[in-house]
């Protein structure tokens, strides 16, 4: 299928039926996840997968408006991004070529401790859109949530220290009876010619 009929087709999903999703596909999330893009190969992330039914049920109680999808969905990912900018440079010390690292020195180190972690966070948000793609692409329908306390989160997960939360995405099958779906809502997007520019 052309990657332009995904695009049209894919949506945030609010209703989910009660189907598990099969370990394989889970397993093949793992390894997509893993080999996300991120500028140098960073990578200053982990990934939780949530598919205990009572630890899902407490994050849906600290997840706001999102609580009934996170407790009809199959499982729940939780990204999470490194958050002690010295623990990052020692990963990247360890587990990058010299010209990676030379690029951060230069380029990132130099800024003010915000913005080094604005730039790790855009990374994990890398991983996010391509895992987003990833899951529609394999008939997995997906729920991207900022609407969640993040602090709660590393609490009832035992986020492992240096890391935080950022945003989680709950993933399963779509129930029929989902309004949301654009075979039932036509999607809306700003035009075109609103938001390509040739230069």
């Amino acid at each position: 299928m052309k990657f332009l009929t995904l695009a049209k087709n894919q949506y945030t999903t609010k209703i989910y039926r009660n189907e598990k999703i099969s370990a394989d596909k889970i397993a093949e999330l793992q390894q997509i996840l893993r080999l996300s893009p991120s500028s140098i190969n960073s990578q200053p992330w982990q990934f939780v997968f949530v598919s205990d039914e009572k630890i899902k049920n407490q994050l849906a109680e600290v997840s706001m408006m999102n609580r009934e999808r996170i407790m009809q969905c199959s499982h729940l990912i939780v990204f999470t991004v490194i958050d002690e900018i010295a623990d990052f440079e020692k990963q990247i010390e360890s587990s990058l070529p010299e010209g990676a690292v030379n690029y951060y020195k230069q380029f990132v180190k130099m800024k003010s401790e915000t913005e080094i972690k604005s730039w790790l966070k855009c990374q994990v948000y890398l991983s996010l859109g391509f895992f987003l793609s990833a899951c529609f692409s394999m008939g997995i329908d997906s729920t991207p949530m900022e609407g969640i306390l993040p602090k709660e989160y590393d609490r009832i997960l035992g986020i492992e220290k240096g890391y935080k939360t950022l945003f989680a995405v709950a993933i399963g099958y779509r129930d029929e009876k989902d309004e949301n779906q654009p075979t039932k809502k036509t999607k809306q997007r700003l035009p075109l010619y609103k938001i390509i520019k040739f230069v």
